[in-house]
């Protein structure tokens, strides 16, 4: 099916008002028409436009996207209290809300997050505008839902859904939380692959350029959804092999080859996936300075010992305790390695990745649990330790005396020396073995035996 390019036209109709009235029945045919074919960025004839939040209605009236007024999300969020503060970003502060079922007909009543574009931030209006523009017609179990969105006066903000769990990078790298298992850290990574396979393969092709574990957030059963479309890009159409582009991205991540050339594919994607699949295996940030020079970089330290099982568990992450599958391991060890090739196309296709990863959510040879020793208290085992206590002890008495009867008779030999004192080595066996019995007798561990 061919995409036909919206006018400017049909996208800004309330800047020809005054010349052109457009039939009753326009938005219905550009609604039925967004139900088929996707808006771009380009082809809005003046994203910075004030009559901007208009023509977003109207050219997304088929996406289900609410509206809302700056006054309506101060409620949903108690004027962005600080109770309320998720986290924050490139884009700026995000604050959790609720929304009831009064707010808006056919709206549900529901958690969600609220987005503030920071006016000083690193990104700006066409970040907010991208970001509304894919994700308002975009819809897949593996990308985050966007509700709806405020643009009133300066300020742009974003609805989404509530993502309780929170974002990827906080639950693998955060100090004192529990350490993700095994088998959730693969379905995380196979739900971030089919994300991603869906965006590639569009009817009109999606690069997401900002591949990363922060932008990965997790609903209550650690279902992966990708966020931050802000820095999405329509991938190359026609006999273009790449699109070219300013380098955006976040370091650690980004794919070499485009780094150096600014020329974004797919497969630049790809990469990134396989930095974030490394960081699942080990436990550790993409770039971390705080570890020996050597280490900061994960791509460079990891990459060469990804095909070598043998050295595989040095550097998988120590937090699993060894609770993961080995084949599974080496499977995931090995799709990491060719995602992070700097040939880009000896890279796998997403799908391709999605194919490898399906089966290892499934994979059971994963050890039982990790050996403890308990300590023993039955009262057989402790006699059968006082036997060999007591056998020792007379073997070393024994010992002491023969040496001193030798030191006695040396004596009768050499009468005009002195005496010379107990042998060093009697004298330390006794005193550790009065220290031994001392220690045993105010120990924890003896007089519950004691009393057993």
């Amino acid at each position: 099916m061919t995409v036909k390019k919206i006018t400017c036209w049909s996208i800004v109709p309330s800047c020809y008002k005054s010349e052109f009235q457009a039939p009753k029945n326009k938005a219905k045919v550009i609604a039925k028409q967004n139900s088929f074919q996707r808006l771009s960025l380009s082809d809005l004839s003046n994203p910075s436009s004030t009559t901007l939040s208009e023509d977003l209605s109207i050219s997304l009236a088929g996406s289900n996207l609410h509206i809302f007024t700056l006054g309506e999300l101060k409620v949903i969020t108690q004027s962005f209290s600080s109770s309320n503060f998720l986290g924050e970003g490139g884009f700026g502060p995000v604050h959790k809300g609720f929304i009831d079922d009064k707010l808006r007909p056919g709206l549900a009543a529901q958690p969600v997050a609220v987005k503030l574009l920071d006016l000083d931030g690193t990104q700006g209006h066409r970040e907010w505008l991208t970001e509304v523009i894919f994700l308002g017609q975009l819809r897949h179990p593996h990308l985050v839902k966007l509700i709806g969105y405020c643009c009133e006066d300066e300020h742009r903000l974003l609805v989404y859904e509530y993502m309780p769990r929170g974002s990827l990078e906080n639950q693998l790298f955060r100090r004192y939380s529990v350490s993700l298992p095994w088998s959730t850290r693969m379905k995380i990574a196979l739900g971030a692959a089919k994300g991603l396979a869906f965006l590639h393969e569009a009817e009109k092709p999606v690069i997401y350029r900002d591949f990363k574990a922060s932008n990965i957030l997790l609903d209550s059963d650690y279902t992966p959804k990708l966020s931050d479309f802000g820095l999405a890009k329509d991938g190359p159409e026609g006999d273009d092999t790449h699109v070219s582009t300013r380098v955006m991205g976040t370091q650690g991540y980004a794919a070499p080859e485009y780094i150096m050339t600014g020329h974004l594919t797919a497969m630049s994607d790809v990469y990134s996936f396989g930095v974030v699949l490394l960081e699942l295996l080990t436990g550790r940030r993409s770039v971390e300075k705080s570890r020996p020079h050597r280490e900061q970089n994960l791509v460079e330290w990891a990459r060469p010992m990804l095909n070598e099982p043998r050295k595989l568990s040095r550097i998988m992450d120590p937090r699993l305790e060894g609770q993961y599958s080995e084949m599974g391991a080496r499977k995931a060890a090995a799709l990491a390695y060719q995602c992070l090739s700097h040939r880009p196309k000896q890279r796998p296709k997403m799908c391709d990745v999605v194919k490898t990863l399906e089966p290892l959510k499934d994979f059971d040879d994963i050890p039982i649990g990790p050996f403890v020793y308990t300590v023993p208290t039955d009262k057989s085992d402790n006699s059968i330790k006082d036997v060999k206590e007591g056998n020792a002890q007379r073997e070393s008495k024994k010992k002491c005396g023969h040496h001193h009867q030798n030191q006695q008779l040396h004596h009768g030999h050499r009468h005009h020396q002195r005496t010379p004192p107990k042998s060093p080595n009697c004298y330390s066996e006794n005193l550790v073995r009065q220290r031994r019995r001392s220690l045993d007798l105010n120990s924890p561990l003896h007089h519950g035996v004691k009393g057993a």
